[in-house]
């Protein structure tokens, strides 16, 4: 097993994940087992195979929640393709994820840790949402909405529903009734909420964000990002093929830094790629009884 900060370039900073190297032989129940246990956002199972079938689809890895399989996300995508990276040497992995097929580029940046970008799927603009129905999940009022843009539901894999607030100190200081939030969600067609503000702590960045769920905060969300990329240069947040950052994690104590940037074309957003950095952190072994 193989630990490592994505979306950051310092240890101990930015989203951890678990990598299990060689899942075979796993359950599906014990591979959910190992994610409650390593009690990470995110835990993923390499599954080596074919050769021939991995050049064609990509390598196969299987991610979870504490609570679930999920189909993609960000960071466990990003961290993984960097462990298989420090194996291979490649300057691309592709892996073959539930959702489906999803490379990684990667580039060697002198005196600075590993920066990969994914090409996540173009996206799918769901609905639009009334800022009295947010707020009234949310403890929020309908005027610390961003009236500029609209909340909206976007997937690239998994469907985040993007809420933009007015001010960085009510995003800084939000309390979501998740189980509330979670039964608006289901009703509405999202899986969870990404919470922005255009308001930043560092200059450099374009947006801060929040990402609060089952089991607790998320310090970076790839798999969100990168629909609020599509969102950002759909509603003109973001120019199309401007590379952005999107700060996260502050908060909590794991500051993170994720790049988005997405193509708009013929009034279609196409081409969504998330980037950042990863560093290794730590190497064990688990035992399971016979």
């Amino acid at each position: 097993m193989v630990q490592v900060d994505v979306f950051t370039d310092r240890a101990l900073t930015g989203n951890a994940l678990a990598v299990f190297s060689d899942g075979r032989g796993l359950t599906t129940d014990q591979m959910q087992a190992i994610a409650r246990e390593t009690n990470l956002s995110e835990t993923t199972f390499i599954l080596p195979g074919d050769a021939a079938a991995e050049k064609q689809n990509g390598i196969r890895v299987r991610i979870f929640t504490v609570q679930e399989e999920l189909p993609f996300a960000g960071h466990p995508t990003l961290g993984t393709a960097f462990v298989l990276r420090g194996q291979s040497g490649a300057a691309e992995v592709r892996l073959a994820l539930n959702v489906g097929t999803v490379p990684v580029r990667f580039e060697d940046r002198p005196g600075q840790a590993a920066f990969g970008e994914m090409t996540q799927k173009n996206p799918e603009f769901g609905s639009t949402h009334d800022p009295q129905a947010i707020a009234g999940v949310t403890g929020l009022t309908p005027a610390d909405f961003d009236p500029s843009v609209p909340i909206q539901t976007v997937s690239t894999g998994v469907p985040f529903t993007i809420a933009a607030l007015r001010s960085l100190p009510t995003l800084q200081n939000l309390r979501l009734d998740v189980k509330r939030a979670g039964e608006y969600l289901a009703r509405s067609g999202g899986r969870f909420f990404y919470f922005v503000s255009r308001e930043t702590v560092d200059p450099k960045a374009r947006l801060h964000a929040r990402m609060l769920f089952y089991n607790g905060e998320d310090p970076a969300t790839g798999s969100a990002a990168g629909c609020c990329s599509a969102w950002m240069v759909a509603h003109g947040v973001a120019a199309s093929n401007e590379q952005v950052m999107i700060e996260q994690g502050l908060g909590m104590h794991r500051p993170s830094c994720i790049f988005v940037r997405a193509t708009k074309t013929d009034n279609q957003i196409i081409n969504v790629r998330v980037g950042g950095n990863c560093v290794e952190v730590l190497r064990g072994e688990v035992s399971l009884p016979a």
